[in-house]
C-alpha cells in the first residue's frame, strides 16, 4: 500500500526556518538592540599642577650656551610642557569619544560575500517525514548581500551627542587655560633667575667691598695702628659674603635647570637670559572689572561652565530614555546555487522600541546626574570664587611690592652713605671697623631687600595676567612688551 504525504506550507516554513539558522543571520543586528550608554560625568580635563613643572625635552645640547629671551621661553614651554601635554591627550580623547557618539547616529552599511557548501540532517531538528530523506545534501549556493541599519529616531543617542559636543569644547577650553599655566611657570621660573643673577651681582659687590676693607685693616695692623680684633672681624665679614656667593651661585644654577626642565631643554644645556625684565610701576586695576574681563576669558571658568551644561545634558539624555525609539533595518542580496543562476533576495525591518518597565534604572540613572549636576556646579562657585580671590590678592601684592621697592631703594641709599661714613671714621682712627661691618650688613641687606622687591613686583604682574586671564598677552602688556 503506498501512502501519501502532503507537506503542507507551516511545514516548510520550518523547514526554511532551518536552513536559515544554519547559513546564519542575513541582517546585522539592529542598532536599537544595545541599553543606551548615558554618559554620567565628562573625561577628567585637567593635569596634575606638577606636570607643569615638567616636559618632554626636544633637540640636542649644544656645547656653548643658547640666548633666551623670556618669549623663546614661553614658545619653548607651549611645546613641550609636560602638563599642556597632558591637557592636549585629554582633547584628543573627547574628540574620540565624540565620534563614537556620532556613531550611534549614522547609518551602518555592511555587506558580504558567501560560498557555502552544506548537508542537513532533517532528523536533528525532529523531522521524520516518509519518502523523504533525512539528509539532505550536499549542496552548495553561493551569497552575496549588503544590510544597513539606521536609528530613525532615539532621543538619548542625540542628547548623548550633544553631550559629547560639550564635553570635547570643555576639553578644548581646558587646554587653553593650559597655555596659560604654562606661560605663568615659564614666566615665573625666567623672573627667579633674574633675581638670582641681581642677588650674585650686588654679593659680588659686597665681596669686593669687604676684601677691601679687609685688606685696610691688614695693613693699619701691620702698621700698628688698628687692633688684630679689626682685621679678624674684617676677615670674618669677608668669609660670611663669600659663603653668601657660594650660596646664591648654587641656588642660581638650580633654578637654570627647573626652568630647562619648565620649558623642555635637552640634558646638559646651558643657557643665557638676554631679557632683564626690570622694575616698571603697573597702573591701577580695579578690583570688580579685572573679574568681569576674568569670567569672560578665562579658559578654565569657561571650561567650568561648559562641564555645567554637559552634565545637565547627561540628565536630559537619562530620562530620554522613556522615549520611543524608531529603527530601520534593511538588506538586499543575491543568492543561487551559481551566481548565474542567482536571484535577487531583500528584506526591510521596521522597529519601535519602548520602555514597559524598567525597574527604577531610568530614575536612577536621572538621579546619578543630578548629583553630578551639583559637583560642577559646586566647582563653578568655588572657581568664581577662585578667581576673585586671585586677582584680589596678586593686586595686593602688586601694591605691597611697589612700596617696598620704593622703601627698599631709600634704604640703599641711607645704608650707602652710611658705609661711607664708617669707611671714612675707621680710616682717620677715630672708630673701630665694627661700624664699618655693621654698615656693611646693612648695604647687603637693602641690596636683598631691593632685589626681592623687585622680583616680587613683577611676579604679582605674572599672577595677575594669569588671574585676569590671556596671561601671554596680559603678561606681554605688563612687563612693557617683554
Amino acid at each position: 500500500m503506498k501512502r501519501h504525504f502532503t507537506l503542507n506550507s507551516g511545514l516548510l516554513l520550518v523547514i526554511v526556518s532551518a536552513l536559515l539558522r544554519a547559513q546564519g543571520p542575513a541582517l546585522p543586528p539592529s542598532p536599537l538592540s544595545t541599553p543606551a550608554n548615558i554618559p554620567q560625568s565628562g573625561l577628567s580635563l585637567g593635569a596634575n599642577p606638577s606636570q607643569f613643572q615638567g616636559s618632554v625635552p626636544s633637540g640636542r645640547a649644544t656645547a656653548t650656551p643658547i640666548p633666551l629671551s623670556l618669549e623663546e621661553a614661553i614658545a619653548r614651554g607651549l611645546k613641550t610642557n609636560l602638563g599642556l601635554l597632558v591637557l592636549d591627550t585629554g582633547n584628543q580623547l573627547a574628540r574620540i569619544e565624540r565620534k563614537r557618539a556620532l556613531i550611534n547616529l549614522l547609518p551602518n552599511i555592511q555587506g558580504s560575500v558567501q560560498a557555502n557548501e552544506e548537508m542537513l540532517d532533517l532528523a536533528s531538528f525532529g523531522f521524520h517525514f516518509p519518502g523523504i530523506p533525512t539528509v539532505i545534501g550536499p549542496f552548495r549556493y553561493y551569497n552575496a548581500q549588503a544590510a544597513l541599519g539606521q536609528t530613525v529616531f532615539d532621543r538619548t543617542a542625540l542628547k548623548n551627542k550633544l553631550f559629547a559636543d560639550q564635553n570635547q569644547k570643555a576639553a578644548q577650553l581646558s587646554v587653553q587655560d593650559g597655555r596659560d599655566l604654562v606661560v605663568q611657570a615659564v614666566a615665573a621660573a625666567y623672573l627667579q633667575i633674574i633675581s638670582d643673577a641681581a642677588r650674585i651681582e650686588a654679593t659680588k659687590a659686597q665681596v669686593a667691598t669687604a676684601q677691601a676693607l679687609y685688606q685696610r685693616a691688614h695693613d693699619q695692623h701691620v702698621a700698628g695702628v688698628s687692633p688684630a680684633i679689626d682685621e679678624l672681624r674684617s676677615h670674618v665679614e669677608l668669609k660670611t659674603q663669600q659663603q653668601v656667593l657660594l650660596a646664591q651661585q648654587n641656588q642660581n644654577d638650580k633654578d637654570k635647570l627647573a626652568l630647562g626642565r619648565v620649558i623642555g631643554l635637552p640634558s646638559g644645556q646651558d643657557f643665557a637670559l638676554t631679557d632683564t625684565v626690570p622694575y616698571k610701576p603697573l597702573e591701577s586695576v580695579a578690583p570688580e572689572e579685572a573679574l568681569r574681563q576674568a569670567l569672560e576669558t578665562r579658559a578654565d571658568y569657561q571650561s567650568a561652565l561648559m562641564q555645567v551644561r554637559a552634565a545637565e545634558t547627561a540628565r536630559v539624555a537619562a530620562l530620554a530614555q522613556r522615549y520611543p525609539t524608531l529603527g530601520l533595518a534593511a538588506n538586499y542580496g543575491d543568492i543561487g546555487t551559481t551566481f548565474e543562476s542567482s536571484h535577487g533576495v531583500f528584506a526591510v525591518t521596521g522597529s519601535l522600541r519602548f520602555n514597559i518597565f524598567d525597574s527604577g534604572r531610568i530614575r536612577s540613572d536621572a538621579d546619578q546626574a543630578d548629583a553630578i549636576i551639583r559637583q560642577r556646579k559646586n566647582e563653578l562657585a568655588d572657581l568664581q570664587g577662585q578667581i576673585d580671590y586671585q586677582i584680589r590678592a596678586a593686586l595686593l601684592d602688586l601694591k605691597t611690592a611697589a612700596d617696598q621697592v620704593a622703601v627698599s631703594e631709600d634704604n640703599l641709599n641711607l645704608a650707602n652713605q652710611t658705609l661711607v661714613q664708617a669707611r671714612d671714621r675707621f680710616a682717620a682712627g677715630v672708630a673701630d671697623n665694627i661700624e664699618v661691618v655693621q654698615a656693611q650688613d646693612s648695604v647687603a641687606n637693602a641690596n636683598q631687600s631691593l632685589i626681592s622687591s623687585i622680583y616680587m613686583h613683577n611676579l604679582a604682574k605674572v599672577s595677575l595676567a594669569r588671574a585676569i586671564g590671556g596671561t601671554e598677552t596680559n603678561l606681554q602688556k605688563f612687563m612693557g612688551g617683554k
